[in-house]
């Protein structure tokens, strides 16, 4: 996606060999239209696969994930990093390890909030090493639901979490495909979608 590459050119700051920061406009400030129009691509790709839920992580891939979801008109679940006191059954879990944050942590959803007749769409900002689209994964099938596919923002080409998750039988569709920071550089490979 053209416009995602010229935004991550323009207001990306790579940090060391392998950290992107894109808090301007994703992680941390959001650009709404950006994220609208990044939305309605996702969703257009998997607009024939009969998604009934969008699932993501907590907190970078609500954003996107929200108008992937507007734009299917299905609800949008996001998988909580730290269990609260009112989450106290049926509660579907999954150890997830962040590559930028570098812990892992447990990862929950309710698990009434999923069942066996629901194709899922996971969305999520990132994919680097894949652990959180697998731990989703792991999430989703626990519930009796079907992955259809995963949705990424910004995908970092060099590691291996399209593999792993390609390996799992899942699709990825990433809007932003970067090869390498070689020299300082961001080099992009061809985006999905």
């Amino acid at each position: 996606m053209k416009l995602l590459e010229d935004r991550i050119r323009r207001d990306g700051n790579i940090l060391g060999e392998h950290i992107l920061k894109v808090d301007s406009f994703l992680t941390h400030q959001v650009d709404y239209q950006l994220m609208r129009d990044m939305g309605q691509v996702l969703a257009d790709k998997y607009r024939a696969a009969g998604i009934t839920k969008v699932v993501t992580i907590e907190a970078s891939g609500i954003a996107p994930a929200i108008y992937v979801a507007e734009a299917l008109d299905v609800p949008m679940i996001f998988a909580k990093k730290h269990k609260n006191i009112t989450m106290t059954e049926g509660i579907l879990t999954a150890e997830v390890y962040s590559f930028t944050k570098q812990v892992t942590s447990t990862v929950s959803i309710a698990g009434k909030f999923l069942d066996n007749n629901d194709k899922v769409l996971i969305i999520d900002d990132f994919l680097a090493n894949g652990q959180a689209a697998k731990g989703l994964i792991d999430i989703i099938e626990q519930a009796g639901s079907t992955v259809v596919g995963v949705g990424i923002v910004i995908e970092k080409s060099f590691q291996d979490g399209r593999q792993l998750i390609e390996e799992m039988g899942v699709a990825v569709t990433s809007l932003a495909r970067i090869e390498s920071f070689a020299g300082g550089q961001l080099h992009f490979a061809p985006a999905d979608a």
